[in-house]
Order: structure tokens, then sequence, then C-alpha cells
């Protein structure tokens, strides 16, 4: 059984035997995760210093457990966001909110209909990017060579959480960011330039371009979960030099690199076409990890419909393993704005 993004339980044939892999792995992830305490939904608690105090005083903008399309005007233009909410989603506490940014060409709405984030008890947002250049007429995100000049979808972002915050009852510190492909490239951007906003990201199938990680000087370590196919044609797990995609194990040890982390990864097969090297000993516990699906292709692990070409791997909900790493993280006290 699994949860639908309407709140509703569907039966899904023939995954019953996926989804307790999926458990076990990601159980296996939260044993071998950070030392810090996990963060949970509870029951109602009162509001920590990093929960959203104006949108604590709001009633919900739309019915808990649904999904809206909301427009926000950010950098002169009107932008769009596909907004969900947790069933039990209520003013009188705080929430975690995820922000999932969508490939290139994609939608938010896509975006949750594969991703399965609309399951995790957090606020989810899926933005929408502006059309870019190259064929056709597909949505793109800062950072990538067909972006749409002159947009600043980091300061779209920020604008963003602002209006969470003026919405929603969320707690700043619980910030975090995955997206895929353009999307997951996009994060990477965000991790170094709102590191005080964002308290972790997990990028899947990344297209890492040459600017998403120039001039990378993050105010503080980032946790960082990855997720790649090592059979993606489309973002080759071994890079691609004419389009300046770094190789996937030299983008995380890139970012091993910055949260001084222990020179030496530990990895692990957790099933046959499962790995994670995980990098630990990093500065205020950022830990790295990374989630390789042998012959995996352009597709979001566990996706509940077309997510992209290639194999997709049913032994792990890729939505489950990154919530058990993401959960563990808060940005600092000190840093929240």
């Amino acid at each position: 059984m699994k949860q639908s993004p309407s709140g509703g339980r569907r039966l899904i044939p023939g995954r019953a035997r996926a989804l307790l892999r999926t458990t076990v792995a990601a159980a296996g992830l939260a044993l071998v995760g950070s030392a810090l305490a996990p963060v949970t939904a509870g029951a109602a608690a009162p509001k920590p210093a990093g929960a959203s105090a104006a949108g604590c005083r709001q009633p919900a903008p739309q019915q808990p457990g649904s999904s809206e399309l909301r427009t926000l005007a950010s950098g002169g233009l009107s932008r769009t966001y596909q907004l969900h909410l947790p069933a039990d989603y209520t003013p009188r506490r705080d929430w975690p909110v995820v922000l999932a940014f969508h490939g290139r060409g994609n939608t938010g709405v896509g975006t949750e209909e594969f991703s399965g984030l609309s399951n995790l008890p957090a606020i989810v947002a899926y933005p929408n990017g502006v059309i870019g250049t190259g064929d056709g007429d597909r949505q793109a995100w800062q950072g990538a060579p067909y972006a749409a000049a002159g947009v600043d979808d980091v300061a779209f972002t920020g604008d963003l959480i602002d209006e969470l915050n003026r919405t929603l009852c969320v707690d700043k510190r619980r910030v975090y960011a995955t997206g895929k492909s353009n999307g997951a490239g996009f994060t990477g951007l965000l991790a170094c330039r709102m590191a005080d906003r964002i308290a972790a990201i997990a990028p899947v199938a990344g297209a890492f371009y040459p600017e998403t990680g120039e001039n990378c000087r993050p105010s503080r370590p980032v946790p960082v979960i990855d997720f790649h196919g090592t059979g993606d044609v489309t973002i080759p797990y071994e890079g691609d030099a004419e389009r300046g995609l770094p190789a996937i194990p030299d983008w995380t040890a890139g970012w091993a690199e910055r949260n001084d982390c222990r020179a030496r990864p530990r990895t692990r097969a957790i099933e046959p076409d499962i790995t994670i090297t995980r990098r630990t000993g990093c500065d205020h516990g950022a830990e790295v990890h990374h989630v390789a699906i042998t012959g995996g292709g352009h597709t979001w692990p566990g996706a509940d419909s077309y997510s992209g070409g290639g194999y997709v791997t049913e032994t792990i909900e890729a939505h489950e393993v990154m919530w058990q790493f993401l959960r563990q993280y808060r940005t600092p006290r000190a840093v929240v704005r």
C-alpha cells in the first residue's frame, strides 16, 4: 500500500516486495547516518525559535492533503509553483519544507506525479522554471547553458521561501532542496549561494554544469545526498567533458572537500543494484552520501510514472531514502532569517 498525494491509499500491484526492500534500505541509511537526532512528525508542540511566526497565525491557504498551483511575483515575472500540504497539516505546529525542482522541460506537477515526495511528512513546493533556450519551449533552471537569460532563480527561491514563511507554519531551519537533472544541478547552486536558508540538498540524476559550482563558497558546510544511475546516457555517470559535466564521484568528492570530511570514504552495497558511498567526519556533521544505482538510467529511483529514459530501480524509493538523510539536519540558529 502506498499513500497518494491526495492523502488516500492505493494498492500498487507487484511492488510490495520492492517497498519492503526500500524500507530495509532506508533503515540502513538511518543507522549509518549522522549522529544528529532525527526530526520526526509528532504531536503538536510549542513552536521553536526557527518557526515562522507570521505563517503560524494564518489558516491553511488550501485544504490539508491537497496540491494546488500558486502564483508568486519575483524579479518582475509572474512565477508559479505547485504546493502540497500534508494531510495532517495544522498551523499549530511548525513543518519542514522540501523544495523540489523539475528537470528541463518538465513541470512541478510532473515531478509530483513520479517522485512520491508528497507522501513525506513535510510541506512540499514544486516550483516551475522559465522557458529557456534551445529546441522547444522547455522550462529550465539557472546554471544550465540553456536557462533563460537574465532570470535569477536563486532570488526566486528566496522569494518562495519568504512566501511560505508568510502563509504557512514552517520551520525556517528545516528547508531542504531536491530535484532531478537540471533541477538537481540547480540544488547545487542553491547550496553554494543559499547555505544560510537551505539545510541540506538531495540531487537526483544531477546535471552539474560549470555555472552551478563556480566560485562555490558556501557560508556553512552543506550536507548532501546524491542519487545517480551508472547507466545514465543523458547525464553520464562518468561525466561529459564537452558539456562541462563532471564525473559524479568527482562532484560528490568536491562537496566532501568543502565540508572538510575525512579523506577516505566508506562504500557499501546494500542491494544488488544499490551502492552507497559515505563521506563522514565532516565539519559540523555535514556528511556527503552518494547512492549509485547500477545500470540505472536518467530516472528517479522508485518512480511511480515515467521520469526519464533507462532502467528504473524498484529496490529503493528515492523520496524515502533521501528523507532519512535530510530530516537529520537544520541550519544553525545563528544564520536563520
